[in-house]
C-alpha cells in the first residue's frame, strides 16, 4: 500500500506546484490601462490578490522542499530520513498548507465577485453601456482574477487530498 499512496503524493505534490506556479503567473500579469485617460491598475492595488499571490508563492516554495522527499519515498519506498520526522512534517505542513490555500481561494474569489459586483452596479448607476471599453477592460481584471484564483483551486484540491494521504501514511498500523 504504500507505493501507491507514495506515488500519489508525488503526483499530487506536482500538480499542486503547477497550479501554483500557473497563479502566481496569472495574478503578476494581471494588470490594465484604461483607454480613456491611461490610468493603470495592477494586481497589487488589490490586497486580496497580493495575499493569493502570497499564498501561491508559500504553496510553492513548501512543495519546492518537499518533492525531493517525495521523489525518493516514491522510488525507494523508504523516507531519505529515518526515525518518522519526515512523516510528521508531511502530515502538519500539509494541513497547513491546506488550511493557507483554502483561505488565499476563499480571499480571491470573495473580491472578485465584489468587487466586480461593485463596479457593474457603479457602471450602471452611470448608464455606462456594457460593451463600453471602460467597462470591459475592468471586467478583464477582475475575470483575470478569478481564472488565477480557480487554478489556485486545483492545488487546493490536490492538496487536500495529498493531507489526506499523509494522514493515512502516518497512521499505517491502522490502515494496514
Amino acid at each position: 500500500m504504500a507505493k501507491p499512496i507514495a506515488n500519489s503524493m508525488l503526483v499530487l505534490r506536482i500538480f499542486t506546484l503547477a497550479a501554483s506556479a500557473a497563479s502566481i503567473g496569472l495574478i503578476v500579469t494581471n494588470n490594465i490601462t484604461f483607454s480613456v485617460d491611461n490610468s493603470k491598475r495592477f494586481f497589487k492595488d488589490v490586497i486580496a490578490y497580493r495575499f493569493v499571490l502570497a499564498v501561491a508563492a508559500i504553496t510553492a516554495a513548501y512543495i519546492l522542499i518537499q518533492l525531493p522527499f517525495a521523489i525518493y519515498y516514491a522510488v525507494k519506498e523508504k523516507r531519505m530520513i529515518r526515525g518518522g520526522y519526515l512523516r510528521e512534517f508531511d502530515f502538519y505542513g500539509d494541513k497547513v498548507i491546506s488550511l493557507l490555500l483554502a483561505s488565499g481561494v476563499a480571499a480571491g474569489f470573495a473580491v472578485s465577485i465584489e468587487l466586480k459586483r461593485f463596479f457593474d452596479e457603479l457602471f450602471d448607476q452611470f448608464q455606462v453601456p456594457k460593451d463600453d471599453v471602460t467597462r470591459s477592460t475592468n471586467d478583464n481584471f477582475f475575470d483575470r482574477g478569478y481564472i488565477a484564483t480557480g487554478v489556485l483551486t486545483v492545488g487546493l484540491i490536490c492538496m487536500v487530498v495529498c493531507s489526506v494521504l499523509s494522514s493515512v501514511n502516518r497512521n499505517k498500523g491502522f490502515f494496514g
